[in-house]
């Protein structure tokens, strides 16, 4: 810089030659050519421009000529910003200071966008009129920093927005709507998707521009030869990297100006890359901001917004994806639980069929078939223990898919317990056991739904039997804080105390416990717990190994908790209600005494036949009524066999 000072021809400015100025302007020269730091003196009225090597890449294109020229002529594109801040301090004022000053300049043949961080402070000088002979500029350039910024801002707007779109379209939209808030950097935006064939690019959102303008089409085809004459989407597939697209005024005769009083005059295609290798999800177009270069700087910029809707449209399809994955797997579950609930009715038909004549035989006088009463009566109780079995996967099928028809009706809860509490009064005491049924009349009646209530009872009771091999059992209903509470308890086995967490878990048997049979399949308390929860209820164990176990089954009063649709409501899907005899026949092995006679009555329990003769031609009404809610094949193969 001392070599232009020294090639300038002072005598031809305002300040004169070397051999004229004051000793105050040569010390200011002095220092400012040996600082490193950005410093601009300007001297004299005209405030003539000198400056050190730290100055020039400020300068642009304006160095040298600069040196020693009026800085209304140096910088006459902000003059008018500059002229009220030199002046104060130069005419006594204090000196003026700004942490960022934006200044659009013209060093590189545009109008750029600049910020600075300046301080202009006054030079005395005692030969000066009023003693103040020039303004000294510290001046530091914060351009970089301050786009910088603004650009991450932009990134993390982009990436707190990656997560909440559902589908690529919206990750889209909401990616522009986000670019539209830094139109500084992005003047305008176009998102296209890229269809899954690869022929077509649909606009999927806009920023600064509408959709559908001529310079920004709905669909680009993506299938021919040729680049479209639009935008060189089809340039930026093959090569997979930026394209840029320069003269956009020759190109549209609209281009959005962004911020800034003069339209962009380029713009770049970004791809924007999927999960998968050589294969794009869609296309950004960009429009470059007529205020700043396209340097590399500017061209990672744009990478990286590309980057993050990318990683939007990614997170947008996984989530499409696992909405699919989820209702195909849904769609899976309703067809395992129809099928379950179709195979429990087919097997329904032939386990009727069945029980049916070989209740008849076993009831029948002992000398009927003497040599085969020990088959019959195996066969009729497996046919029991897999008829129980099919009931409860019907139940679980009906729970699981939301189509269990509750009918909840006030009940004397008490009364209606003990009466289904002594049905084993006969086979408790013929096993030298004790039944206690403690069940006393009750303040008001209870809301259940009376065959959901005698699976309950009938489930715990025949667990309770099962297990209990001395002593006795003990059932209990009392109402207390607001609800009505039944326990059974006895003094059988009991269950260890790791087990009892996984009691009520589908399927699971406590192995190795002591009962009168080994038969069970763990589904029992299970629906105990489902037929509770119905109630709007709970169910607990507590048990001690050797001791016994205590099942508490908690339901509220009232109808609060209840659906109202459901009060006093008739049933339209069949029971599966085994009844209390043939629980208890499961349970024992055999019909006890007297029993034969109550397994002869024609009612029916909704489930199997008591008596052959209810099947015979002369009740095909009942038999018809029976099937009705079965399938049209099953019921034409009943009424044939009828």
């Amino acid at each position: 810089m001392s070599a232009v000072m020294r090639a300038t021809d002072w005598s031809k400015t305002p300040i004169g030659a070397v051999e004229t100025w004051s000793p105050a302007l040569r010390m200011m020269v002095g220092f400012l050519l040996a600082n490193r730091f950005p410093l601009l003196l300007w001297w004299g009225p005209e405030y003539i421009s000198i400056y050190n090597d730290a100055y020039r890449p400020i300068l642009g294109y304006k160095h040298p000529k600069s040196m020693g020229q009026p800085v209304s002529e140096c910088w006459s594109e902000i003059w008018h910003i500059l002229k009220p801040l030199i002046d104060t301090p130069f005419n006594g004022g204090l000196a003026t200071w700004m942490d960022d000053i934006p200044l659009e300049i013209k060093r590189h043949g545009f109008a750029e966008e600049t910020h600075f961080t300046i301080a202009y402070s006054p030079v005395p000088d005692e030969t000066a009129p009023r003693g103040i002979g020039g303004v000294l500029a510290t001046v530091h350039e914060i351009t970089d920093k301050v786009v910088g910024e603004r650009r991450v801002l932009a990134l993390r707007d982009l990436g707190s927005r990656s997560a909440d779109a559902k589908t690529a379209e919206a990750a889209c939209a909401g990616a522009a709507a986000t670019l539209g808030n830094h139109a500084k950097d992005i003047p305008f935006a176009l998102l296209y998707l890229i269809d899954p064939d690869g022929k077509r690019a649909r606009l999927a959102g806009t920023a600064g521009i509408g959709m559908g303008a001529a310079a920004s089409p709905c669909v680009i085809e993506l299938a021919g030869r040729c680049s479209s004459t639009v935008w060189p989407l089809l340039e930026a597939v093959r090569s997979e990297e930026m394209v840029i697209v320069d003269n956009l005024g020759g190109r549209f005769e609209y281009v959005p100006r962004g911020p800034w009083s003069d339209p962009p005059d380029s713009a770049v295609v970004v791809p924007v890359r999927s999960n998968k290798a050589h294969e794009l999800a869609g296309l950004l177009v960009a429009g470059v901001s007529a205020r700043l270069r396209l340097d590399d700087l500017y061209r990672s910029f744009f990478d990286l917004v590309a980057a993050q809707i990318a990683t939007s449209i990614a997170n947008a399809t996984a989530y499409e994806e696992e909405r699919k994955r989820a209702e195909a797997l849904a769609e899976i579950d309703r067809a395992k639980t129809a099928f379950f609930s179709n195979v429990s009715h087919e097997f329904r038909t032939p386990l009727t069929l069945t029980l049916g004549p070989l209740e008849d035989a076993l009831a029948g006088s002992p000398d009927a078939l003497p040599k085969r009463r020990e088959d019959l009566a195996l066969v009729h109780r497996n046919g029991l223990r897999l008829l129980k079995l099919v009931n409860s996967l019907l139940d679980f099928s009906r729970i699981e898919a939301g189509r269990v028809q509750a009918s909840y009706e006030p009940v004397n809860l008490s009364s209606y317990t003990a009466e289904l509490a002594s049905v084993f009064r006969a086979a408790v005491e013929k096993a030298a056991l004790k039944l206690t049924v403690d069940c006393p009349c009750q303040r008001e009646p209870v809301w259940v739904d009376r065959d959901m209530w005698e699976k309950i009872v009938l489930n715990l009771l025949s667990n309770a039997f099962k297990f209990t091999l001395s002593g006795g059992i003990t059932v209990r209903l009392r109402q207390t804080r607001g609800s009505a509470v039944l326990s059974v308890t006895d003094t059988g086995s009991g269950i260890p105390e790791h087990e009892i967490p996984r009691l009520f878990d589908r399927f699971h048997r406590v192995e190795g416990a002591r009962g009168r049979t080994h038969e069970g399949t763990g589904i029992g308390l299970a629906l105990v717990q489902e037929l509770a929860k119905l109630h709007g209820g709970t169910v607990r164990a507590e048990s001690v190994c050797g001791k016994g176990s205590t099942f508490t089954v908690s339901i509220p009063l009232g109808t609060a908790h209840l659906p109202s649709v459901r009060l006093h409501t008739e049933r339209t899907v069949c029971s599966t209600l085994l009844g209390p005899s043939l629980t208890l026949r499961r349970r024992c092995g055999g019909f006890p005494t007297g029993m034969a006679a109550t397994m002869q009555a024609p009612a029916w329990n909704g489930l199997f036949f008591p008596s052959r003769a209810w099947l015979r031609p002369a009740r095909p009404a009942r038999v018809r009524e029976f099937f009705s809610p079965m399938t049209t094949p099953i019921c034409a193969v009943m009424c044939t066999i009828c």
